[in-house]
């Protein structure tokens, strides 16, 4: 099994994608193949990392996935890297479970990755310490190899940082990452800004890997990986192709960008052809039998999609006409009639009569559980869909009449009881699918997409 680490932390916003990214980047500047994974939902930390890397970052993620389906996409998309770099989310043993469950240590534990604790050191010196002796006493379990100290004021600093951990644990300080402007990635209101809105991406994020690669001891790091022991997983079955000759087109640019690589692959891997097309620059819309249009940020270029009046225009038409579509979240809010945010409104490709309106606070956050209702395109086997929201936008004025494809059992979703506007064979939502043993959406919007297409086809 590849060599692996997981970057924790002991709370949020302590630079964890910051070191991670430096990091990925510093490994991959020693000619190693760097496989990055990010535990839990998130679509923007991946997009660092992958860039950091050169490989696609795969999600593992408690709420979507059974624990085998963790170790199989590990162990599978880590196959023939050098090292594998897992990044967490929020603290090492934060979760939703109060006993832990969902925790980035439990994710550690399944994975039998040692974890490497970048701490956040602003106003801290001796009081690292005890907090680094709780984390390590709070589950033997958890493998806690080696500290980074981020965030260090100054060489005087970071002596006293390194001569109380020495004095009090028996962790190894890999390295001290002294504040600078040089290491921000800016934030948004959806959390950390997407690479494509960051000017010099490559420049910045080298710049991240020569200061980690001065700042940590890459040999321990490299030690501490090949420390983890082999972990077993299911070799993956074929998938059917019966989605072969279908093109599905998917609208990927600065407006849009929310997607999971292993969804995609899953299209692949049932014989569909993915046809990416920017909805901002693109007059036209490619030649497809499906379209799918995920989240991003259409508000920081609603000007410049208004603008683009022929694929607007166009993607109405197509779905009027009954082109099978899918969109989630900024998707969603494209197919409105306008989009407001800050005072400004935008036309938008109006296929869904309704007006999307961002709002100052977050309208629907976290886990969500939805069912199918008897209007869903797809057909559903089982019961619970698990799914993820995050977003700071509403639909306004939509009709009475309006028909979902999904009942929300938590979360908000678009009315709160509601999710997945229904229009001929588009069904659009804001909560965001992953492509899994329990909810394979993928294999289900292509076969709607093969059974709208039959219908369309004459008979030879």
């Amino acid at each position: 099994m590849t060599p692996r680490f997981l970057i924790a932390a002991a709370h949020k916003s302590s630079g964890k994608t910051v070191i991670t990214t430096g990091l990925s980047r510093a490994l991959s500047m020693r000619s190693l193949k760097v496989q990055t994974f990010k535990k839990g939902p998130d679509y923007i930390d991946p997009m660092w990392l992958g860039l950091a890397s050169g490989r696609p970052c795969y999600n593992l993620d408690f709420n979507t996935m059974n624990e085998g389906e963790v170790r199989n996409l590990l162990s599978s998309r880590a196959a023939g890297a050098d090292i594998a770099v897992i990044e967490s989310n929020k603290g090492l043993y934060d979760g939703v479970d109060l006993h832990g469950a969902d925790s980035n240590a439990a994710m550690a534990k399944l994975i039998k990755a040692p974890v490497v604790l970048v701490v956040d050191t602003t106003g801290t010196t001796r009081g690292i310490a005890p907090l680094l002796m709780g984390y390590q006493a709070f589950d033997a379990n958890v493998n806690i190899a080696g500290v980074i100290l981020n965030k260090t004021g100054g060489a005087r600093h970071e002596g006293k940082l390194r001569a109380a951990v020495e004095e009090y644990t028996d962790l190894s300080v890999l390295g001290a990452v002294g504040r600078s402007d040089d290491l921000e990635i800016g934030e948004r209101h959806l959390g950390l800004t997407t690479p494509s809105e960051t000017g010099m991406i490559q420049g910045l994020i080298d710049t991240l890997g020569h200061r980690l690669a001065d700042s940590v001891d890459l040999d321990k790091l490299i030690t501490i990986a090949s420390s983890a022991p082999d972990l077993e997983f299911t070799p993956q079955t074929p998938v059917d192709k019966f989605a072969q000759g279908i093109r599905i087109g998917v609208a990927r640019d600065t407006a849009f960008g929310f997607y999971y690589p292993d969804d995609f692959e899953a299209f692949e891997a049932a014989g569909a052809e993915l046809v990416f097309f920017d909805a901002i620059n693109d007059a036209h819309l490619p030649d497809i039998d499906g379209l799918f249009i995920g989240g991003g940020f259409p508000e920081t270029a609603m000007e410049k999609l208004e603008a683009n009046a022929s694929m607007r225009h166009e993607i109405k038409q197509e779905i009027a006409g009954g082109m099978p579509a899918y969109a989630e979240c900024g998707g969603l809010m494209y197919l409105c009639e306008t989009l407001e945010w800050n005072g400004k409104k935008h036309k938008m490709a109006g296929i869904i009569p309704g007006n999307a309106v961002m709002c100052e606070r977050p309208q629907g956050r976290g886990h969500t559980r939805l069912s199918a209702s008897d209007d869903c395109l797809w057909r559903v086997e089982g019961g619970t869909i698990k799914a993820h929201e995050f977003h700071y936008a509403k639909v306004d004025n939509l009709p009475e009449s309006t028909k979902f494809g999904f009942d929300v059992q938590r979360g908000t979703g678009i009315s709160g009881a509601h999710d997945g506007i229904i229009i001929n064979n588009l069904m659009a939502g804001f909560c965001h699918m992953r492509n899994t043993d329990s909810n394979p959406w993928v294999s289900r919007f292509l076969r709607h997409v093969v059974a709208v297409k039959a219908r369309k086809t004459p008979p030879e």
